[in-house]
């Protein structure tokens, strides 16, 4: 195998930054929520202590509770399962890939 042959195998859409792994729109948009969430705590975060704090402490102080609580959030909404996604455990259809894996996470005895 060439050195460049690697780098070949790769589909060209998943190389050029693209995913065609995932099922339609899937991964664009967890990321779309992921980035408007995690853009909002920005948002509040930078406002509150920006110009809030100058006509009133406990408004920017609100705010940065809110702010706190909304990356937990994200990454929950960010990692759900959408009903038609693709989990890791799910078959991959390759019927010796499933038996192996199934062998190694104690789903199928050895041997079987």
């Amino acid at each position: 195998m060439d050195r460049g042959a690697a780098l070949r195998a790769v589909p060209e859409s998943f190389a050029g930054g693209r995913f065609p792994l995932y099922p339609e729109g899937m991964y664009a948009r967890r990321r779309r929520a992921y980035f408007l969430l995690m853009g909002g705590c920005l948002f509040l975060f930078v406002s509150a202590w920006s110009f809030v704090r100058l006509w009133s402490v406990e408004a920017a102080v609100a705010m940065c509770v809110v702010a706190m609580v909304i990356p937990p959030v994200a990454a929950i909404v960010a990692n759900r399962r959408g009903p038609d996604d693709r989990w890791w455990d799910d078959p991959s259809g390759d019927s010796k890939s499933d038996e192996w894996w199934d062998e190694l996470d104690g789903k199928r005895p050895p041997g079987d």
